[in-house]
């Protein structure tokens, strides 16, 4: 069973200056799955993913990512990461920022020049590409920082609400592309608090004050609750919380 998980979570705790964020969080993501994490801001989900792509150690637990115990440098390379915050060099153009971050992950000559070309058709930037950073709207920022986290063709893709920001018919382009890249057995890991998202993941875990509530698919989910819809799921497993987020 191991072979087909991408990443694996097992009794993950952390903690800010001893503010407990994450308690005993357990996944299990299959290979090829669009697996989302859906809560409110403040709930864990980025902790969680910085966890996973390796920038921070979790407190107590373990985690694996391609069947590597982190922390695992060879596995970083097999990763793209889109941050909730976009970490771009504003002086440079838009076409400077994806050479410069696809040399790093070792592409060179046609082939980076291909897979530049191939980002860009998604993200609809190629009439801005001579443009400083600094002059981009956020929504144009936002664009970029997806395209860089694609251009290497990761094996698992970490996106920390990738949409935000991005107009509904690019939203529903990029989502599309989520599910062929899916379909070629790229694991894609989500997170979103938008429940329209939300319903469009394979798989889904509901967070919220830094525990999961609810493992499966979202049809599994809200038949488990006996509830009408996603959000209706939602409110059903969070009913009786603090309203405080950690």
């Amino acid at each position: 069973m191991e072979e087909s998980v991408s990443i694996i979570l097992s009794g993950v705790h952390h903690a800010y200056q001893e503010q407990p964020v994450l308690h005993d969080i357990n996944l299990s993501i299959p290979a090829g799955s669009i697996y989302g994490i859906l809560g409110p801001s403040g709930c864990g989900k980025t902790t969680t993913v910085k966890i996973i792509a390796g920038l921070l150690k979790p407190r107590e637990g373990q985690v694996k990512v391609l069947n590597s115990p982190l922390p695992d440098l060879s596995v970083m390379n097999r990763i793209g990461y889109l941050a909730q915050s976009d970490a771009l060099y504003g002086d440079l153009t838009g076409l400077e920022n994806l050479r410069f971050f696809g040399q790093l992950y070792g592409l060179k000559g046609s082939g980076l020049r291909d897979s530049i070309d191939r980002v860009l058709k998604l993200v609809h930037l190629q009439h801005e590409l001579d443009k400083p950073v600094n002059s981009y709207s956020g929504g144009m920022k936002r664009r970029l920082s997806l395209a860089i986290a694609l251009v290497h063709r990761p094996e698992i893709l970490l996106l920390d609400e990738p949409t935000v920001g991005i107009d509904p018919l690019l939203r529903q382009e990029i989502w599309s592309e989520f599910t062929r890249l899916s379909e070629e057995g790229i694991t894609l890991l989500i997170t979103t608090h938008v429940m329209d998202e939300a319903i469009k993941c394979s798989h889904l875990s509901m967070m919220r004050q830094g525990r999961i509530l609810a493992s499966g698919s979202p049809s599994e989910i809200i038949r488990s609750c006996g509830a009408g819809d996603l959000e209706e799921a939602f409110l059903i497993l969070s009913r009786g919380g603090s309203e405080d987020e950690s």
